[in-house]
């Protein structure tokens, strides 16, 4: 295949990241509301069902990184991902008890976990080489997250059916499978490798004390995508309303994202992680206290922030701490613990919480494990701060 000239190559990672979380964006914000409204679901087998796609995560994720290192070819393998996860996405809304149902988001999970660290490790790896930035990769992400929801919650309350999350899901992924296509065959030389340098990753205490935070400030993060829908129907909103109010949470993670690095380079790294942060934790303690719909709607913006910046600037916090032989697996660790692990305990045990006590105390406790996050981080900082200079680049 012919060489893609670079500033192509950058359009077409853009275009990748739109559609797979134009994908996300269909399905997950509402997939809680799905299970509840369409198939009779407790929230208790709701937090089952949804913790599944983390738990998978888990323990497939090693699995593609250790294919990743044996074929050198992640390319091929984020296209068997993506498709194998679309064609599944539409056979799901049939299925119906919940033993089912649990397999079955199960089976669309063991695909679906392997699209974000390959992705991911092979756009930091293109970035670095080429001069780019990957705030503006990953803000073509929130744009489609954003769109995704807004349209889906047109589309599902105008049609009366919430099945039409998983066609949107899979005809997203279809495309960004194609795009795939366009990539160039040296972009096959990125891996994800779990297998090799995890001994030296533990030996970092401040890359596994960072690990930790992540898992307490990010896994409320990914909670709040399922559960969200839940709480704006809690406060009296609609489904067009879940969509707009997902539009304006995910919508202003891009203009941060776009200017993320300059930000980095202006605050440092772990000054930037620490307001992202700080505006998260502040946001789920608001929620606790039962805001009224319109204040609900007002700070989904700040998101921009809490996500906008933070995802930046912790994946280059990743990089910095891990040796250099070992940052892809540094960042395939970080996805799995953040992603897996983190958002696999926030959102079953935000499915009970909301059982047994509601929805406002599940995001107290939100709040409550974000400050900790927050309290593990200035640890990090001091820990840091005699061997280097704030990450800011």
């Amino acid at each position: 295949m012919k060489e893609v000239a670079p500033d192509k190559t950058y359009r077409y990672i853009q275009s990748f990241y739109f559609f797979t979380f134009f994908a996300f964006g269909s399905l997950f914000p509402l997939l809680s509301v799905f299970l509840e409204e369409e198939k009779g679901l407790t929230h208790t087998q709701i937090g089952l069902v949804i913790a599944a796609l983390p738990i998978i995560t888990i323990f497939i994720q090693p699995i593609w990184g250790m294919l990743s290192d044996y074929t050198r070819k992640p390319r091929i393998l984020l296209m068997i991902a993506a498709s194998i996860a679309a064609v599944l996405g539409l056979f799901y809304p049939i299925l119906q008890i919940f033993p089912i149902l649990l397999a079955g988001i199960a089976a669309i999970a063991i695909f679906q976990s392997g699209i974000v660290p390959l992705s991911d490790s092979l756009s930091l790896a293109f970035v670095q080489k080429n001069g780019k930035e990957y705030g503006n990769i990953r803000l073509w992400g929130a744009v489609g997250f954003a769109v995704a929801v807004f349209v889906l919650g047109r589309v599902t309350e105008s049609t009366e059916s919430l099945s039409w999350i998983f066609y949107f899901f899979s005809i997203a992924l279809l495309f960004s499978f194609i795009v795939l296509f366009r990539f160039p065959k040296s972009a096959d030389e990125v891996t994800v490798s779990f297998r090799s340098g995890m001994t030296t990753l533990i030996k970092q205490k401040p890359f596994l004390l960072f690990l930790v935070s992540n898992f307490l400030i990010f896994g409320p993060i990914l909670a709040n995508n399922y559960y969200f829908g839940t709480f704006i129907l809690a406060v009296g909103g609609t489904l067009a309303g879940i969509g707009v109010a997902f539009l304006l949470a995910a919508g202003s993670e891009a203009p941060f994202m776009k200017f993320s690095q300059s930000v980095i380079d202006r605050l440092g790294v772990i000054q930037v992680i620490m307001i992202g942060s700080t505006v998260s934790a502040a946001r789920w303690l608001l929620y606790f206290f039962d805001p009224s719909t319109t204040v609900v709607y007002v700070t989904t913006i700040a998101q921009g922030i809490s996500v906008g910046l933070y995802i930046p600037a912790a994946l280059i916090l990743v990089r910095e701490l891990a040796p250099k032989e070992v940052r892809a697996t540094a960042v395939g660790l970080y996805s799995a613990v953040g992603n897996g692990i983190g958002n696999a305990f926030f959102t079953f045990i935000g499915g009970v919480l909301i059982d047994v006590w509601n929805v406002n105390g599940m995001y107290g406790f939100f709040s409550f494990m974000s400050f900790i996050g927050m309290l593990l981080i200035l640890l990090v900082r001091k820990w840091t701060s005699s061997e280097v200079k704030e990450f800011a680049t």
